[in-house]
């Protein structure tokens, strides 16, 4: 039995693992600033008496510490936390709404430096041999245009959680960055009109919650690597376009030109 913190789990990916997780017999508790939506989420899905939510802001350091107060007197401490919330706007560079800006960082970047702070001072003060599980994209791994303010916050997601884990791993604690291609979330909705957000239907067809599932149950949770990218070989591509990002300019017509055809396809099911 493992015990995990989930942010992001009023939807998508978070509300998804936490009932798995709670049904594989594991301590959950899940995590998210719509209180309701958390609600609605054990209702619907049945998450098992094991899984405890409460509200936190992954923006406040104040929250995250009562976060962790909350997982102690309630499940007992913490092995696993999974950062997962995200935000994500689309947008050409010149339509930026200069909120946007503020929000992309905050949450994507702010709230996953905030909660491995907060969990890595946790397991070196209880002497755990944690995990923390920081959710970045294939946007970590490449140029995405027209998802820029997305694409630089999951950059900047990647490198601190590297340097995170050459930090924590002689003390036990390690720093997995999980780089998924599209999955099919409310995230994605929000895409499926959008010319901007193209690139993120060029593939041949959006992960699932599932497949999310299963590659953290049966890779990253037993073997604790350092990177993991969903799919493989999605993710060899963007870490071609990442280190050679002419190339991936030169492609990117090509490219948009697939995915806008993904989005019509993802419009009309």
């Amino acid at each position: 039995m493992t015990r995990f913190l989930l942010t992001g789990a009023a939807s998508g990916i978070g509300r998804h693992l936490a009932g798995a997780l709670g049904r594989r017999g594991h301590r959950v508790v899940a995590t998210d600033r719509n209180l309701d939506g958390l609600a609605v989420a054990a209702q619907e899905d049945r998450w098992p008496s094991s899984v405890r939510s409460t509200f936190l802001d992954v923006t406040s350091a104040t929250d995250w510490a009562a976060t962790l107060a909350f997982c102690d007197a309630e499940i007992g401490g913490l092995d696993t936390l999974l950062n997962i919330a995200g935000y994500l706007a689309a947008g050409f560079v010149k339509d930026i709404d200069p909120s946007d800006i503020d929000k992309h960082l905050d949450v994507n970047v702010k709230g996953v430096v905030l909660g491995t702070r907060a969990a890595a001072k946790h397991m070196l003060a209880h002497g755990t041999r944690g995990h923390i599980v920081n959710f970045g994209s294939l946007a970590s791994l490449s140029p995405v245009p027209g998802l820029s303010l997305y694409c630089a916050s999951k950059w900047a997601v990647r490198g601190f959680s590297l340097s995170a884990s050459v930090e924590l791993g002689p003390a036990g604690i390690a720093v997995s960055l999980v780089c998924p291609d599209a999955v099919d979330t409310p995230m994605l909705d929000i895409q499926k009109d959008r010319e901007e957000a193209a690139l993120t239907f060029s593939g041949s067809k959006p992960l699932t919650v599932g497949d999310i599932e299963k590659v953290l149950v049966e890779h990253v949770f037993p073997k604790r690597p350092l990177e993991v990218s969903i799919p493989m070989t999605r993710g060899i591509l963007a870490r071609v376009g990442g280190a050679a990002p002419g190339l991936a300019g030169a492609l990117y017509p090509m490219m948009k030109k697939k995915g806008l055809a993904g989005q019509k396809r993802s419009s009309s099911r």
